[in-house]
């Protein structure tokens, strides 16, 4: 197997794991080691380092996993880009409504004006003229309704 030899601290970081634990393992014999001019070295394969377990065990579980990430991502984008889509036709037929009742407006203003000074007219004749009852029964279906009940 390929390996490299690495001293303590070295091996506990590949290792993912303190120096007390490598050293532990070393006199357990569950790690081969050397001792070269009064340091330990370790011998370390490379399924043993966590990179290596992590190449071996997870490489193909990670893969699926982020895959699968991936498809509900794009999944959730899609839905995301229909729901812009509708609210994009809401608001243009908001738009139009609105561009249509401005157009309205003016409209409503002038009939408005138009029907104050029929009524400002009238009330002018009735006030120069004396009128007949034949006269109110006309200007009765001239004036609004609101106008015939309540007075004015």
């Amino acid at each position: 197997m390929a390996g490299r030899w690495l001293d303590v601290g070295e091996a506990a970081q590949e290792l993912g794991i303190s120096t007390d634990a490598v050293r532990k393992r070393i006199s357990r014999g569950s790690l081969r080691s050397d001792r070269e001019n009064g340091h330990v070295r370790v011998w370390l394969d490379v399924g043993e380092t966590e990179a290596g377990r992590e190449a071996q065990v997870d490489g193909e579980a990670l893969v699926e996993v982020l895959q699968d990430h991936i498809t509900d991502l794009r999944v959730q984008l899609e839905a995301e880009r229909e729901a812009r889509r509708r609210a994009d036709t809401i608001i243009a037929q908001l738009t139009q409504a609105n561009a249509a009742l401005a157009a309205k407006v003016p409209e409503l203003e002038a009939a408005e004006s138009r029907e104050e000074t029929a009524e400002g007219a009238v009330e002018e004749t009735e006030r120069a003229e004396p009128h007949s009852n034949a006269g109110e029964a006309q200007e009765g279906a001239q004036r609004p309704w609101w106008r015939r009940m309540f007075g004015s």
